[in-house]
């Protein structure tokens, strides 16, 4: 979850937080986001201009002429005005005192939990609202450029409700549609994988992307195809330094492989033509999609596979990671992977 965060982009803020701490997450990300806060209330928190109206005494801002006259507020010496307000009640702000909220109810340490109450009374005092903002709201009040410390805040405050993790036991957070549990982990793995490689290999000099769009190579179509035609898009793709192999990762949540009509164990056949058609329909695009490779990466609970192909010239991989081992080994483990991958030669089997 730290990986598939944000926090991935934060440096020597993140580096230092996966290091230690990392099997009592609740507790870590609650002190961090403590820290955090305390650190902006210290400097003043961020505020932004909230759109007010109501009937004053003077001019501010501008005036309703409509409202003014259909209430008679003239003849009392009063007019309708609508103005912006300088306020600390921010999207950004409201979403922390409600992650705030949110970890006392998660933590472990007293200390920590009457620390949490208490940074919600001081957001509370300098007028931030306890309603979580909604999506819309978050996505109109955009970090700035200059506003790195509010990231780390806002980053660590949408963590803590990510928090939320789906189980059989009764707790403070209700899931509506079980269904979409399969869904968010598989998600969650994939963004996981994704912040790992921009942590491990951008400050190598890789290229890391996600969700990368692909389009295939059409000469010709016929009128209604384009409304039809399915579209081709990877999960990760990495580009290692001085032009190396390019690499195309599609992660999956389930088993790698499956059992035939004969109870024989096979690869699934559908993974291997999705690769197949990523690798093949971009040749000729550009240079690194011609000997590009291919990596399906799939969780694992005490189990390793690691077999490989070479179709055509492009190497595709089968990989497992293990989840149930420490932490430090499904770090090693990943970055064996990747940087494997890469050095791989394409004769090998």
């Amino acid at each position: 979850m730290l990986y598939a965060s944000d926090l991935a982009r934060m440096g020597s803020e993140f580096n230092a937080i996966v290091e230690k701490d990392i099997d009592d997450l609740p507790d870590l990300v609650a002190r961090l986001l403590a820290d955090s806060v305390e650190r902006r209330l210290r400097r003043n928190l961020t505020r932004g201009y909230h759109q007010r109206e109501m009937v004053l005494t003077r001019v501010r801002g501008r005036i309703s002429v409509l409202e003014t006259e259909a209430r008679q507020l003239l003849s009392r010496g009063q007019v309708f005005c609508r103005f912006e307000e300088l306020t600390g009640d921010t999207p950004r702000n409201r979403l922390v005192r409600a992650a705030l909220d949110l970890m006392v109810r998660f933590v472990q340490n007293d200390d920590l939990r009457q620390r949490c109450r208490a940074l919600t009374s001081r957001l509370a005092n300098v007028g931030v609202g306890e309603e979580r903002p909604s999506r819309a709201e978050l996505a109109r009040d955009q970090v700035g450029r200059n506003e790195s410390p509010d990231r780390f805040m806002v980053a660590l405050a949408r963590l803590a409700f990510d928090l939320a993790l789906p189980t059989e036991d009764s707790g403070p957070t209700a899931l509506v549609q079980p269904d979409r549990e399969e869904t968010w982990v598989r998600r969650l793995f994939e963004k996981a994988v994704l912040g790992f490689a921009r942590v491990e290999l951008e400050p190598q000099g890789w290229s890391v992307r996600g969700s990368v769009p692909l389009n295939w190579q059409v000469s010709s179509q016929s009128e209604g195809l384009a409304e039809f035609l399915p579209g081709m898009v990877t999960d990760i793709v990495l580009d290692p330094p001085n032009g190396g192999r390019r690499i195309v990762i599609d992660t999956k949540f389930t088993s790698i492989i499956t059992r035939g009509r004969f109870d024989n164990a096979k690869f699934k056949s559908m993974y291997l033509y999705q690769m197949y058609a990523y690798l093949r329909s971009q040749e000729g695009c550009e240079t690194l999609w011609q000997n590009a490779s291919g990596l399906f990466l799939h969780p694992a609970i005490n189990q390793r596979v690691r077999e490989s192909v070479v179709i055509q010239n492009h190497l595709i991989a089968f990989e497992t990671v293990d989840l149930s081992g420490p932490v430090v080994s499904v770090r090693n483990d990943l970055r064996k992977t990747l940087l494997g991958q890469h050095q791989a030669k394409l004769g090998s089997q």
